[in-house]
């Protein structure tokens, strides 16, 4: 099962964040089905500061792109992330419109 970690800054206003965590105490249904939908099995998202960082398992031959093709065809899912960008901010270097971004592993400790 491939793992995925990405990185995606909040803005960094107290408020705003306090806003975003009451959003994930309850995503939205859709949402949850488009995720799963894609092949994403497991997800979580961790906050330091305002710096998230997401952790993905998911099923052989998962695609960003064909997730966010299925996402663009969503008008849920684009509602609920049209409501996120309010709260994010894109990392340094990214690409017009490029929310999440991948994070390189650079030390894995594996069992013996």
């Amino acid at each position: 099962m491939p793992r995925l970690c990405m990185m995606l800054d909040l803005k960094d206003d107290p408020k705003l964040i306090a806003e975003y965590r009451r959003y994930h105490e309850q995503v939205w249904p859709e949402v949850l089905h488009s995720l799963r939908d894609a092949g994403i099995l497991e997800m979580e998202i961790y906050l330091g500061g305002n710096r998230l960082f997401m952790v993905l398992e998911t099923m052989d031959g998962f695609s960003f792109e064909e997730k966010l093709k299925a996402d663009a065809a969503n008008p849920k899912v684009c509602e609920w992330e049209t409501l996120m960008w309010n709260y994010q901010q894109a990392l340094p270097g990214a690409r017009p419109g490029e929310k999440w971004r991948p994070a390189e592993c650079v030390f894995r400790l594996n069992p013996e």
